[in-house]
């Protein structure tokens, strides 16, 4: 767990905390929060809440004390104004979705050096520093 945090986008945390179909995808995503100093987002830590809620029915206890297990664990970033105004810079250049964006301007204001993601441009570098990584490729 040394060197720079990785950044951890919300398809893969669906995958650690919900037993899918390809359990290969679990396994890895599962490793991959276990081995890394993670950060994330609090949008990311929305999106997970609003999946689980609905796909795999948790209680508003149980996502409550997931919400402060993630803040007890995990580095969470607010999404700020410097974050959303970044985020559209990287919309300019990248041509991200705006969703994807605000994750992508997260994670360089978190200092991540890598993006673990299902959905995005797998190998791009951003700005010279944070690498996008697809972990089931």
């Amino acid at each position: 767990m040394r060197g720079k945090p990785c950044f951890v986008d919300t398809n893969i945390w669906l995958y650690a905390f919900i037993n899918s179909v390809d359990n290969d995808k679990t396994v890895i995503a599962e490793q991959l929060i276990k081995s890394h100093k993670v950060v994330v987002s609090s949008q990311v830590v929305n999106e997970l809440c609003v999946n689980l809620i609905k796909k795999a029915k948790l209680s508003e206890p149980e996502i409550k004390e997931l919400i402060s297990s993630f803040y007890k664990k995990y580095s969470v970033v607010d999404v700020s104004k410097e974050i959303m105004i970044k985020a559209s810079t990287l919309r300019e250049e990248y041509k991200f979705s705006f969703w994807d964006s605000i994750v992508v301007s997260a994670a360089l204001f978190s200092d991540a050096g890598t993006l673990y993601t299902e959905d995005m441009h797998d190998g791009l570098i951003v700005e010279g520093h944070l690498r996008i990584v697809n972990p089931f490729k």
